[in-house]
């Protein structure tokens, strides 16, 4: 869904409301039929809150992926790459900050777009303004918030878990040539 913006319990509407980055949907709750409509233009007019939400959430999304292709070209069984240890655990350490830059325009984003509406929700209740529809948090921004924090996460763990193990100490090993022990003991004793 794209419901960055619902309205509130407490509207006096007949239909709910459904305001995301892209478009903005009603749900009659009559009958249920929706109806969406996509904004007039991508770089028209838009609140500034808009405007900078998508911009964080698509690099964010960019960078994501580029992390993703760089921690998969890290991988032991993946042989893209020399089979050079030493190299593929930088990759992996780089993909790892790459990860962590990502969640920051993630978490950045979702969570000033969530702070918005929650001040522009606030300031009318306090101004005792009544518009017809307040509007709270949706699925699409909890959501977001969580992605930007996971990102963050992810790329913390990752970049504590490589930066360890990717000095010329330690290249042996995180990245064993050849079977493990537990690789060799079950190849010995499986009969196929």
């Amino acid at each position: 869904t794209d419901c960055w913006m619902v309205n509130a319990d407490d509207s006096l509407e007949v239909s709910n409301r459904c305001r995301g980055l892209w478009w903005e949907c009603v749900t009659s709750t009559l009958d249920g039929i929706r109806t969406c409509d996509d904004y007039d233009s991508i770089l028209a007019e838009h609140p500034l809150k808009l405007v900078l939400t998508r911009a964080l959430m698509i690099v964010a999304d960019i960078l994501t992926g580029f992390a993703f292709i760089l921690l998969t070209l890290g991988l032991d069984c993946v042989r893209l790459l020399p089979d050079h240890p030493p190299t593929k655990a930088r990759v992996s350490l780089v993909a790892a900050a790459v990860q962590l830059v990502a969640g920051v325009p993630g978490t950045v984003g979702s969570v000033w777009y969530a702070v918005d509406v929650y001040v522009e929700r606030t300031t009318l209740v306090i101004q005792n303004v009544f518009l017809g529809v307040q509007y709270q948090w949706g699925w699409s921004c909890w959501l977001a918030m969580a992605g930007g924090l996971g990102s963050l996460v992810a790329g913390t763990a990752l970049c504590c878990c490589l930066c360890s193990h990717t000095g010329p100490d330690h290249s042996r090993t995180l990245y064993r040539a050849g079977r493990s022990a537990t690789g060799k003991m079950y190849a010995l004793n499986t009969r196929v």
